[in-house]
């Protein structure tokens, strides 16, 4: 991989396209491992949050890598319960003690917390101007929170990450973020490993490419414009899930994967979460 496989936020911003995700890494030593083997297979990025519970580990990772901090894009995120103005603050600097790091490359706003990200998003935008971040986003936002948000915003979120597979496409909201130059980033882009890498339809596609279904998925994310952080402890498939820069699906075989999807989540609905 090189920088030319990166996304240029609306702030000019450089964000790579595939990047690790470590929900679920709770073994410093395991994620610590799984740091080292994507960076030693090209990734650049890696993707944490408060709630994870890592960003210790994610610190350590990044310090003994062997790459130098600033060819790393880190990205974290502020919990729910730590949602309003001076306690995102706050949680902002433990996050930053517990990384170990200066400037935090993406921070985002990890669910829509009614009567609060407003609050939120005002004490990003500080952070922001203030030189601590270098792009700032939402995670979970759907279209009517970004109306709502932009009413009182003074700055466009960069990024908006949310589920995002061939099951769940999203195509209303990515047309939405398209026109405002938001950054669409998919969470669980292999649908957590379930019956979609078993489709015969994608077998089929990889097939003709010499590539795996989760390939496919994860080069379907790159052609439709959407940054893309699989979740995977396993060394050889982190260096599976980056060997996707060197074929091109067709026309026609976008167009079956878009087929695929059937909105349906396995995450909770952004509307309706009680966490």
């Amino acid at each position: 991989m090189t920088t030319n496989n990166s996304a240029v936020l609306h702030n000019g911003v450089t964000m790579p396209w595939l990047g690790l995700g470590v929900w679920k890494m709770t073994d410093e030593q395991q994620l610590i491992r799984a740091v080292h083997a994507a960076v030693e297979a090209g990734y650049r990025s890696i993707d944490t949050a408060a709630a994870y519970r890592n960003e210790e580990a994610v610190g350590e990772a990044i310090r003994t890598c062997g790459i130098a901090r600033e060819e790393l894009f880190i990205t974290s995120k502020v919990w729910n319960g730590d949602q309003g103005y001076d306690s995102t603050l706050q949680a902002f600097d433990a996050s930053m003690d517990k990384l170990g790091i200066d400037v935090m490359d993406l921070y985002l706003i990890h669910w829509p917390v009614k009567g609060k990200y407003k609050d939120t998003w005002r004490a990003i935008e500080k952070l922001y101007a203030d030189g601590r971040i270098r792009a700032i986003g939402v995670s979970n936002f759907h279209v009517h929170h970004f109306e709502d948000l932009l009413t009182e915003a003074t700055i466009v979120p960069m990024v908006d990450q949310v589920e995002l597979h061939p099951r769940l496409s999203q195509e209303p909201l990515r047309e939405y973020c398209r026109a405002n130059n938001i950054q669409i980033e998919a969470w669980s882009p292999l649908m957590q490993g379930r019956e979609l890498l078993e489709l015969p339809l994608l077998a089929e596609i990889g097939a003709r490419y010499g590539k795996s279904a989760a390939q496919v998925i994860l080069r379907w994310d790159i052609q439709s414009g959407i940054v893309t952080i699989p979740k995977s402890v396993t060394p050889e498939r982190i260096r599976e899930n980056a060997a996707i820069f060197d074929f091109e699906l067709s026309t026609e075989d976008m167009a079956a994967i878009n087929a695929l999807n059937e909105n349906r989540r396995i995450g909770s609905d952004p509307d309706n979460f009680n966490f």
